[in-house]
């Protein structure tokens, strides 16, 4: 039986090695591995360590999450291979560009349930986020906020985080129904300019290559391409890679 979607996550440690293990948002039966402390690659020996655990819990699957080039070898040296690969992008906040005129607002609890539908129809399963994942996205650095479209059921949202000089946007969904409408570019321009006003200088965001919609979005608003772009790992736990 598939482990329980709702499970919280829990740290493993082995040697100098810390990982995230945890049910993947989207498909209980699919398992994240991902680093504590980003920035460096785990040992390939406590990444196998780590999918002995998940394998004995009866996962399927393992995914890394988005990880930077220097975060991968441990991974790919325990047998994991590229899922997805994502463009990473950079935009330099002294100069921020024009949002179309947009009723936006600060996101509240109640917001939550109406704001995963959104997100639950702009993205395919496998990466949607569930109550889990969105606390994640707003916890995931120091200063962050939740911002929605105006409606009592918000048709856009953002989650936007600074940490330092540096801004992420965590997270945008917009529902297929208001595609094009201008409310991404809204939420966007929000965001950038949130950041700016907190202090940060650079903001960066990661899409899926696949997503040719939401990387256009983000190059007309001045975003700029890295070249050390992310990419997902995945580990097939009956050995057979899809």
């Amino acid at each position: 039986m598939p482990p329980d979607p709702m499970r919280t996550y829990e740290t493993v440690q082995w040697g100098p090695d810390r990982l995230r293990i945890g049910p993947w948002r989207g498909d209980p039966a699919i398992a994240e591995l991902a680093p504590v402390v980003a920035g460096r690659s785990p040992d390939p020996r406590n990444v196998a360590r780590g999918l002995d655990v998940l394998a004995a819990r009866g996962y399927r699957a393992v995914v890394t999450g988005a990880l930077a080039p220097e975060e991968q070898p441990g991974y790919l040296g325990a047998g994991f291979a590229v899922h997805e690969r994502l463009h990473l992008l950079a935009h330099d906040l002294r100069e921020l560009p024009v949002a179309p005129p947009m009723r936006l607002r600060r996101g509240r609890r109640r917001d939550r349930d109406p704001v995963l539908a959104v997100d639950h129809a702009a993205f395919a399963p496998v990466w949607r986020l569930d109550e889990r994942g969105l606390a994640d996205a707003i916890g995931a650095t120091p200063s962050a906020r939740l911002r929605v479209e105006g409606a009592r059921r918000p048709a856009g949202y953002a989650v936007t985080g600074r940490a330092g000089s540096r801004g992420y946007l965590q997270r945008l969904a917009v529902h297929p129904e208001h595609q094009g409408s201008g409310l991404g570019t809204a939420l966007v321009v929000d965001a950038l300019s949130w950041l700016r006003r907190r202090g940060a200088r650079l903001a960066l965001v990661n899409t899926q290559e696949a997503n040719e919609r939401a990387f256009l979005l983000y190059r007309r608003l001045g975003f700029v391409p890295r070249a050390d772009g992310l990419a997902v790992l995945r580990y097939e736990l009956d050995g057979e890679l899809s």
